[in-house]
């Protein structure tokens, strides 16, 4: 709050002159009132800090107020909550504290200042862009991830060294947009906020797809390998490879990369900058789900005759060869290719989760594109085997078929709930 004092006083108009003294003017003044004046922060913005901090996000102010206005405003908003370790400094202080005694730059210096550092007054242009190479060249373990915001043009050296650059749109000048990764039209914090879970929504995305594709791939070669050596061929035809090819790459990638941001995101640290985008979590869904798959798909083929009852289309068809007769297409081929399509549609639901969440359903139903390609996926697979016998190679399943394939197929959601482990 800057205050201004308003008074008064009474003077002789003989008094001045052309010897008049300004100064005797400050004493015996009259006070009449006082006025305070300041610039309030937005309602959301509190909230928005208390969100950054929550999604391990470190919010630091650099300003050119005075100390005492910067702590105030810090305070408000949540900057500082009056930790012990907090450091709040002006440039004079910060610069001392960085600089060795030929006042060069130091960077393990540096590093130990600023983790603790959340309010810098009095800062000079150089100041901020100081810090944000600092932070970004820092022999610390832990690499940071620097965004940083900006309206002057004074700000542009820094806004362009960040990893992420925020300029206001309304308030910003041109060099600002210029220089920076992003433009807030409308000049409010929480968007940065919404930002971070857009960004955060696209890497899980991406995340998802891949654990999918990857499961669903490593599935259909270890098949392809393994059947060839007890059967002449191949336990899917090209066509049937074809598609599970378009289930796994332009279907799954719009069913998966379709769901919307949610608060949630915002309740884990950010990755580090180093990490591999396969993750733990991941590679554990797609070696577990890739056994269970394989597995099921082994047992159908060595056993789904006698459990099922129908010819082995494979012992059939290397007869038939043998007499020089055509093959011909079974319901056991058909039964394998269908049972392996279902299994997929059903592991999407279980692709939705890369941190090893239990609750796949959850807002799976907000997600109305997600549910389209479901059902589009399953409408398109009955159409497949009941009707594309020359193409893919299938022929009709009975009824009893169809419950044992979504069974088996279902069945991939169960076992996600008894795999799944939430890996550090």
């Amino acid at each position: 709050l800057r205050t201004i004092l308003l008074a008064f006083k009474d003077i002789d108009a003989i008094q001045i002159g052309d010897d008049f003294d300004e100064l005797q003017l400050i004493n015996s003044l009259v006070m009449i009132g006082m006025v305070g004046i300041e610039d309030p922060l937005r309602p959301d913005v509190p909230e928005a800090i208390k969100m950054c901090n929550r999604a391990g996000i470190t919010v630091r102010m650099v300003t050119g107020d005075n100390l005492i206005t910067a702590k105030a405003i810090a305070s408000k908003c949540g900057i500082i909550t009056g930790e012990k370790y907090e450091l709040i400094l002006d440039s004079q202080k910060f610069n001392q504290l960085i600089r060795d005694k030929k006042g060069n730059f130091d960077q393990d210096l540096f590093d130990k200042v600023w983790p603790k550092l959340k309010v810098l007054a009095r800062s000079s242009p150089s100041d901020k862009y100081v810090l944000v190479n600092g932070i970004l060249n820092t022999n610390l373990p832990e690499k940071q991830i620097v965004a940083v915001t900006g309206d002057g043009t004074n700000d542009a050296p820094a806004l362009k060294r960040a990893d992420v650059g925020f300029a206001m749109g309304l308030t910003g000048t041109d060099i600002a947009k210029e220089a920076c990764d992003i433009i807030i039209t409308d000049d409010n914090f929480s968007n940065i906020v919404k930002a971070i879970c857009w960004g955060r929504n696209v890497y899980d995305s991406i995340s998802k797809f891949i654990q999918f594709q990857l499961t669903v791939n490593f599935s259909a070669i270890l098949l392809s390998i393994i059947t060839p050596v007890f059967f002449d061929g191949n336990v899917f035809k090209a066509s049937q490879l074809l598609w599970v090819n378009l289930v796994m790459d332009t279907l799954a990638s719009l069913a998966l990369a379709t769901d919307s941001p949610t608060p949630d995101l915002l309740n884990r640290k950010p990755y580090n900058r180093n990490k591999s985008l396969l993750s733990k979590n991941m590679c554990v869904f797609i070696a577990f789900h890739t056994f269970y798959q394989v597995t099921v798909i082994l047992i159908i083929v060595f056993l789904g005759p006698t459990l099922f009852s129908f010819d082995n289309e494979f012992y059939l068809n290397h007869y038939l060869e043998t007499i020089g007769s055509a093959t011909i297409n079974t319901s056991h081929t058909t039964f394998i290719f269908n049972i392996f399509v279902i299994m997929q549609i059903f592991n999407e639901i279980n692709a939705r989760k890369v941190h090893g969440e239990r609750n796949v359903f959850s807002n799976i139903f907000v997600n109305k594109i997600f549910i389209a390609i479901i059902l589009l996926t399953i409408c398109v697979q009955v159409l497949i085997i009941q009707f594309g016998y020359g193409l893919f190679h299938v022929v009709p399943l009975s009824p009893e078929l169809w419950m044992y394939s979504i069974l088996i197929g279902f069945s991939v959601l169960i076992y996600h709930q008894l795999v799944v482990i939430n890996v550090p």
